[in-house]
C-alpha cells in the first residue's frame, strides 16, 4: 500500500491544512484546529473539471465542513493541479476545447471523465486506506463523499465500489458513463441540478438522479444556468453530512463555495 507522507502544514481561521502525497498522488487534508487527535468523520471531496485540490471552491467548502468538526480531503485528479499531463490528457483537452467552441462538448466530456474516473477511483481508495491509519480518523469512523461535475464523474463509481462511504452529495453530470454505477448506490444521496443548464440538459440530470438506488435521495433543483450554481448549496451539503455522519451543522456564512 502506498504510504502517506505529509509535506507541509499551516493553519488559519480555525482550520489546519496539511499537504501530503500518497505514492505520487498529491492531496490536502483540512482538519478542525481544535480537534487534536480526537476522532472525527472524514469527507472526501472531488474537485471540478479543470480545477485542483486547493481551488477556492474546495477550500471554501472545507472551511464550512471543518467548522462543523469534519476532516476534509481532496486529491488532484489525473492531469490536474500538481500532476503532469500525459499526451493522452493533452489530446483529450484539445478535443474538448474544440467541442466547447461549437457547444458539442457533452460526449467529449463524458469520455474524458470516464477515463479519469478509471484512474482516480483506485487512487481515492489508496488515499482512504492511508488516511484511516491516522489516529484522528481511524478505520471505524464514518466517511462521506462530496463532488460536482468531474467530482461526480469520479465519485459515483467510487461510492459504488467503496462500502466505507456512507453518504454522498453529487451534481451537474450526464448519466451516460455513470448510470450503471449509480444503480449500485444505496447510501443516502443529495443531488444538485441547474434547471436551466445549457450544458447538461435537465432531462439528463433527472435521469441520473432517477438511477440512484438509494431509498433516501433528495433532488435540489435551482433556477439558472450551469455556472449559476448557488453557493448556499454548500451549506445544504454540510447539513446533509451532519445528519448522516454525526456532527452539528453551524457553517460560516462567508466562505467561498
Amino acid at each position: 500500500m502506498p504510504s502517506l507522507q505529509f509535506t507541509a502544514e499551516s493553519s488559519s481561521n480555525g482550520m489546519i491544512e496539511r499537504d501530503f502525497t500518497v505514492g505520487d498522488v498529491p492531496g490536502v487534508l483540512w482538519s478542525p484546529a481544535s480537534s487534536g487527535t480526537d476522532r472525527a468523520p472524514l469527507v472526501l471531496m472531488g474537485h471540478n473539471g479543470g480545477g485542483h485540490k486547493k481551488h477556492p471552491s474546495m477550500s471554501g467548502r472545507a472551511q464550512r465542513l471543518t467548522a462543523c468538526g469534519f476532516h476534509v480531503v481532496v486529491i488532484d485528479a489525473p492531469g490536474h493541479g500538481d500532476r503532469p499531463r500525459t499526451a493522452h490528457d493533452e489530446q483529450d483537452i484539445a478535443e474538448l476545447r474544440k467541442a466547447q467552441a461549437t457547444g458539442t462538448q457533452g460526449p467529449v466530456v463524458v469520455r474524458y471523465n470516464a477515463r479519469l474516473a478509471e484512474l482516480a477511483v483506485p487512487e481515492w481508495q489508496a488515499t482512504l486506506d492511508a488516511l484511516q491509519e491516522l489516529p484522528e480518523i481511524g478505520t471505524d469512523g464514518p466517511v462521506g463523499y462530496f463532488g460536482l461535475t468531474l467530482g461526480t464523474a469520479i465519485g459515483v463509481p467510487l461510492v459504488a465500489a467503496e462500502p466505507r462511504i456512507t453518504a454522498a452529495v453529487f451534481g451537474l453530470m450526464w448519466p451516460d458513463a455513470v448510470a450503471e454505477a449509480a444503480q449500485q448506490i444505496t447510501v443516502p444521496v443529495e443531488y444538485d441540478i441547474q434547471w436551466d443548464d445549457e450544458i447538461i440538459p435537465r432531462e439528463a440530470g433527472l435521469a441520473l438522479f432517477d438511477a440512484f438506488a438509494s431509498k433516501e435521495k433528495t433532488l435540489h433543483a435551482n433556477a439558472g444556468k450551469h455556472f449559476d450554481f448557488p453557493r448556499f448549496e454548500a451549506d445544504s451539503a454540510v447539513r446533509f453530512f451532519a445528519r448522516h455522519l454525526g456532527r452539528t451543522a453551524n457553517s460560516p456564512a462567508n466562505s467561498p463555495a
